[in-house]
């Protein structure tokens, strides 16, 4: 297929999609048009979507490796690349980052160095890094038993926070704040090894936990491009989470640049460079505490949970597109628009746990509501949100900010969400209306 400047369109492989149901990607090279070939090791799990039908037909080949066995996957990529050679690796999916940058290494292509992206792949090993780089962080240790967890509670002291060294997506993280939480009666130390938590996708936990002080202050997140070890921040997320004990996000406000956080950029900037970041996305996780910003995680990937389009939203570009050319050898564009909108994004969420039987969602029509989903479908199991994957649908909106961030609360407070064992009831009501 002939493309830009008579030339062949860049052929890309792309492996996995965030969230097991995000073709944002997808969309975005078959807008640029682009070819792409599809790796996963479990193409049932996005053909069973109707949503995904569509984008997947536009692959130029499907590549399923069970488990992505590492060589196997190699010998069928590389057999495709003899046909039609591969020009960039996306990979927006934290468990498969290492095995994309060996990939893409041995294809020759630009992409995050195969050292770096199994280094962001452990928080422990990337926290010892920082630490050997004398960047200021919490406190922190490795647990790999149930003993060593205790002892390392004991050693950094109430409150700690604890997660898996190799997880994602807020899942498995607990929090002991006071001596109450230690009782051998109530406390997660005496059995939290081993779990071997299924991540999904062929992938299970490595049952490292990392230990570290618990920081307070405010939450924000940063995404980044890099080329050639050279960065640009793209903007802030301002994040709201819901009510402890919960470690869910409510919401957020993206801004482009970084107007105010100035002294954020540095430190992102030098994480970055302690860790030899070179190629692609990262969404870095900082808590601004009184003694400055703290690293809270590095993603080697673009923000998940669709909030990829909020970016897009406020710079008024694709960053997807953006992310195709880099990887592609297009470069970045010289300047990133800095626009007077905020894009805002509000979760809805069940209050109590049951069978999804609907979402009943507000009928507007306001101009600044860019864009409503829900994700879970009937019959799946919901939850009060405790971590990231109870959230149920969202809103984006975008405006001026105290505009914007009103619209979404309100459009979440006026939305239902039904249970099926409610449905009965509505029925009857209905029943004695009439």
């Amino acid at each position: 297929m002939k493309g830009r400047q008579g030339n062949l369109v860049p052929h890309l492989l792309i492996i996995e999609l965030p969230g097991g149901n995000d073709a944002d990607v997808m969309l975005a090279a078959i807008d640029r048009g682009d070819e792409f070939t599809f790796l996963s090791a479990e193409l049932d799990h996005y053909r069973r979507q109707p949503q995904l039908q569509a984008p997947l037909a536009c692959a130029r080949e499907l590549i399923e490796v069970p488990w992505f066995d590492p060589s196997e996957a190699e010998r069928l990529v590389m057999a495709v690349h003899a046909k039609r050679r591969i020009d960039a690796v996306l990979c927006l999916i934290d468990i498969r980052v290492p095995e994309a940058a060996r990939l893409a290494h041995r294809l020759g292509v630009r992409h995050l160095n195969p050292a770096s992206a199994s280094l962001l792949r452990d928080k422990f090993s990337v926290r010892r890094r920082l630490a050997e780089r004398g960047l200021e962080q919490p406190a922190f240790e490795l647990a790999e038993s149930n003993p060593a967890l205790k002892l390392a509670v004991e050693r950094l002291g109430l409150p700690v926070l604890i997660k898996p060294a190799d997880g994602y997506g807020s899942q498995n993280i607990v929090v002991l704040r006071d001596a109450a939480d230690l009782d051998p009666l109530m406390s997660p130390l005496e059995d939290m090894l081993p779990c071997r938590t299924d991540y999904g996708l062929g992938a299970r936990a490595n049952d490292r936990l990392l230990v570290e002080r618990y920081m307070t202050g405010a939450f924000v997140g940063c995404d980044t491009l890099s080329e050639a070890g050279r960065h640009r921040m793209l903007g802030v997320h301002e994040k709201l989470m819901f009510e402890p004990p919960s470690f869910a996000m409510r919401g957020s406000c993206f801004t482009a640049g970084c107007t105010g956080f100035e002294a954020t950029k540095r430190y992102v900037f030098a994480v970055l460079d302690a860790l030899e970041f070179d190629w692609g996305a990262a969404h870095i996780e900082l808590m601004i505490t009184a003694d400055g910003p703290r690293l809270i995680e590095i993603n080697p990937r673009l923000v998940g949970a669709k909030i990829p389009r909020l970016v897009s939203y406020a710079t008024g570009r694709s960053i997807h597109a953006d992310l195709i050319a880099l990887h592609a050898g297009e470069g970045l564009p010289l300047t990133m628009p800095r626009l007077a909108e905020a894009a805002v994004i509000r979760w809805i969420v069940a209050t109590r746990a049951g069978t999804l039987d609907r979402v009943e969602l507000p009928d507007w029509k306001d101009p600044r509501i860019r864009c409503v989903e829900v994700l879970k479908q009937q019959g799946e199991p919901v939850r009060p949100p405790f971590e990231n994957a109870d959230r149920i649908g969202y809103v984006m909106v975008s405006g001026r900010r105290a505009e914007a961030e009103e619209v979404a609360d309100r459009f979440v407070a006026e939305a239902r969400v039904r249970l099926c064992e409610e449905a009965p009831a509505l029925e009857r009501e209905a029943e004695r209306a009439c």
